[in-house]
């Protein structure tokens, strides 16, 4: 087969064919098929698995075929305007030695293919926070972004992010065109492989960075008074210890204290086991140290690609308080809406704003909107959901002030449609200061916002499972319980009745006159609701970048009830 050869060609990366070359010296039959057997499926979170060689994996020529299958669909959307317009790459910090793969270089290789058929690129010359990327889309009116990063997945992965013309991350039908186009366009064109057309090239545009300051949200004023407070801030061994730095500057705040053996990119992620902040203390050891050291209460942490942002607090008792990202949600959207109410005290304005969260995320800014008299809308998991939802509100002049995901994406204000955990950093410190100068703490004032709008108290996790029909068999149980034959879902659960079920699988909703779900289905994902006779939800669903299966669990409580 072509493909099979193509890898002992002339173009291919010599270190990703020397690994071809000694699985096949060693009779490696498993994991030979477990690289050529099957292609990554491009979805709407475009590419994400391990490095290394054949057509599973992220490597030069998959990277290639990507991009070729990805500009022929905009030659096809856009027609004459790509090569008017033009897109933007970016790229994060991680690299594979044993294959030769880099984000740097797949990053060169995808600005190459674009090159080639006339297209404008806007490369970033170094690494880059993954928002960025859709800001530079919005700013510049490109056509269309790519952000090479696997954000915190496992060191050996990488991936291939899509952003649309709107700057939001792209959802169907364009996901379904993309993959359709890749199919088409495999054999790789001779001019995608010459990297050396970016020294000269007049069509490689260099990145903004006299804008980079427009990234940060435009967002009103800190309140006064403001004190001087130490924070400690990691970036985990990714690209944000800089960003954050100028970043922190822009906001007139005293920049964070750097972990010193975390600051720098480094691909290896050599001090910690994931590195994903999400995880919490695992993460933060070091930070917590830190923070000891010099005096300071607060530590911020970003992932790798500076998207996400983690906050603990130290407690009076001495010990670490890792919030959960609903709960820095609470603070976040609360501190946001109080600043522009600030600036804004015309009443009548605030039918005019929104506020976005995923299904699976809490509840506390619908409470806030109820109360205060602004919108609130739930939006499908993901900020490819929100970003776009917010890109149709702000088309009809809306005012989006914030959107969050409880996986610690936050999007403060709408210079970005996407999670950014550069920005959400500074105004993390912003509220910090205004809080501690009433002699707040953080942890505080999240139990003012519960006892003001209601108590919401949440409980999510995960399980790890490689086995996809466990888990198809595992789903297709709670949609056949206790009938083998016909739909029938639980009806209590640890002796609670269950009052409601949405099923955004088959795209049923019992509490849907017609029990049709209002929010969009998806037979190729797995997620089920629950709702309780005790004011309780619990969803269930499957990762889209990673093997697990994860739960959210909440309790709602009216204001004044606890």
């Amino acid at each position: 087969m072509w493909l099979g050869m193509r890898w002992g060609g002339q173009w291919c990366n010599p270190q990703t064919v020397a690994l071809v070359q000694g699985l096949v010296k060693d009779g490696a039959v498993g994991e030979l098929r477990r690289c050529f057997g099957s292609r990554m499926e491009f979805g709407t979170a475009g590419l994400r698995a391990a490095m290394g060689p054949g057509i599973s994996c992220m490597n030069d020529l998959t990277i290639i075929q990507t991009t070729q299958g990805f500009c022929k669909y905009l030659e096809h959307c856009f027609g004459e305007g790509l090569k008017e317009r033009g897109v933007v790459v970016g790229f994060d910090a991680r690299a594979h030695p044993p294959s030769g793969g880099s984000s740097k270089r797949f990053a060169s290789l995808a600005a190459a293919v674009f090159i080639g058929r006339g297209v404008p690129v806007h490369l970033f010359c170094d690494i880059t926070p993954t928002p960025f990327v859709p800001f530079t889309v919005s700013h510049l009116g490109l056509c269309a972004g790519v952000m090479v990063t696997a954000s915190h997945n496992p060191k050996q992965d990488n991936g291939y992010k899509v952003y649309w013309e709107n700057g939001a991350q792209i959802v169907p039908p364009h996901d379904k065109g993309i993959s359709v186009a890749i199919e088409a366009n495999l054999e790789p064109w001779p001019e995608s492989w010459d990297i050396t057309c970016l020294s000269h090239s007049p069509l490689l545009k260099g990145p903004v960075p006299k804008h980079s300051h427009r990234v940060l949200p435009d967002h009103p004023a800190a309140l006064s008074p403001q004190v001087t407070v130490k924070i400690v801030h990691t970036s985990v061994h990714g690209v944000g210890h800089a960003f954050v730095q100028s970043a922190f500057k822009a906001f007139d705040l005293r920049p964070p204290y750097a972990v010193e053996e975390q600051k720098d990119p480094d691909p290896e992620f050599p001090t910690v086991k994931y590195p994903n902040p999400e995880e919490g203390e695992g993460v933060l050891t070091l930070s917590f140290a830190l923070a000891e050291r010099e005096g300071a209460t607060v530590v911020l942490a970003n992932d790798p690609d500076a998207d996400r942002l983690a906050v603990a607090e130290k407690q009076e008792g001495g010990q670490w308080r890792v919030f959960s990202g609903n709960e820095l949600g609470a603070l976040l959207g609360w501190w946001v809406y109080k600043c522009w109410k600030q600036t804004n005290p015309d009443q009548s304005t605030v039918k005019s704003v929104y506020m976005l969260s995923s299904t699976v995320s809490s509840k506390i800014l619908r409470a806030i909107a109820l109360k205060e008299g602004f919108h609130f809308e739930e939006t499908l998991t993901g900020f490819k959901w929100m970003g776009n939802r917010a890109r149709e509100l702000l088309d009809q002049n809306k005012i989006v002030l914030f959107a969050f995901e409880e996986a610690i994406g936050y999007m403060c204000g709408s210079a970005v449609l996407d999670k950014d955990g550069v920005s959400a950093a500074a105004i993390a410190g912003e509220m910090t200061s205004y809080l501690a100068a009433k002699n707040t703490t953080l942890s505080q004032q999240l139990t003012a916002i519960y006892e003001e709008y209601g108590y919401h108290i949440t409980k999510n996790s995960y399980f790890i499972c490689h086995d996809q029909e466990v888990i198809r068999a595992m789903f297709d149980r709670l949609r056949h319980y206790g009938n083998q034959e016909d739909v029938s879902y639980p009806r209590q659960c640890g002796g609670v009745a269950i009052t409601a079920v949405r099923d955004l699988t088959t795209g049923y909703d019992s509490n849907q006159a017609d029990n049709k779900a209002v929010l969009p289905s998806s037979p190729s994902s797995q997620m089920i609701t629950f709702s309780f006779s005790n004011g309780g939800v619990a969803t269930m669903r499957t990762s889209g970048t990673e093997p697990k299966i994860k739960y959210y669990t909440e309790l709602c409580a009216a204001p004044g009830n606890r």
